[in-house]
């Protein structure tokens, strides 16, 4: 590998150090080729790509992109995983727990997880967590059953209120027209009482008292 080469293969790590939030550090010593070859085709399924590095290079890359994290665990080959922004690090990091357990060479020495330091034991606990899907669904029905008991409990009284409005309107609609209220008896008799009494009143008043 030239100067060109090298140069360009550190530039490129370097950007990965930089934009990658989660990626993990292992010891590849003992590893055929076939075995890297079919780890890293496990790894792209789910989301990771997996990257055997001189650590010269490495180092170079770490120091350019400020990955001091990284630099501490660049100790012997090294192999990378770097997840990309849809990977799963629960998959990824079973994948590599079973490689280390089957092969019983591959060792996971730490990484970097959403920008965080981890350790060994912390990749450990990482591939014994249930798949992302599960976890997903199990946070998502911890958050969403009080929700249901609290739209539950704003919901019943506001159908009562719709129940009780539209048996109002349906009463409103369906009652005959009002009615005039009828006029009292007594009232009754007293203006028919002053209409005859106006009647029997002589219409010249004048003229009766000349006669």
């Amino acid at each position: 590998m030239d100067k060109a080469q090298k140069e360009r293969v550190v530039a490129e790590l370097a950007e990965r150090l930089r934009t990658t939030e989660t990626l993990i550090v292992a010891d590849y010593r003992g590893l055929t080729m076939p075995q890297i070859d079919d780890l890293r085709t496990k790894l792209l399924e789910h989301g990771a790509r997996f990257q055997v590095v001189k650590n010269t290079l490495t180092r170079l890359a770490a120091e350019v992109a400020g990955a001091d994290n990284v630099l501490a665990l660049l100790d012997g080959p090294t192999a990378i995983a770097f997840l990309e922004t849809d990977g799963d690090p629960v998959a990824v990091a079973k994948a590599l727990a079973t490689v280390a357990r089957e092969t019983q060479v591959l060792e996971v020495r730490g990484g970097i997880m959403e920008g965080r330091p981890i350790t060994a034991d912390d990749f450990a606990s990482l591939a014994t967590l249930p798949p992302v899907e599960v976890i997903r669904a199990q946070a998502l029905g911890a958050i969403t059953s009080p929700l249901y008991t609290i739209v539950g409990l704003f919901t019943a009284p506001l159908r009562d209120l719709a129940g009780l409005i539209d048996a109002r309107i349906e009463q409103l609609g369906g009652a005959e027209p009002a009615q005039a209220e009828p006029v009292p008896a007594e009232a009754g008799a007293d203006t028919e009482a002053a209409a005859t009494a106006a009647a029997d009143q002589p219409e010249h008043p004048q003229e009766e008292e000349e006669g």
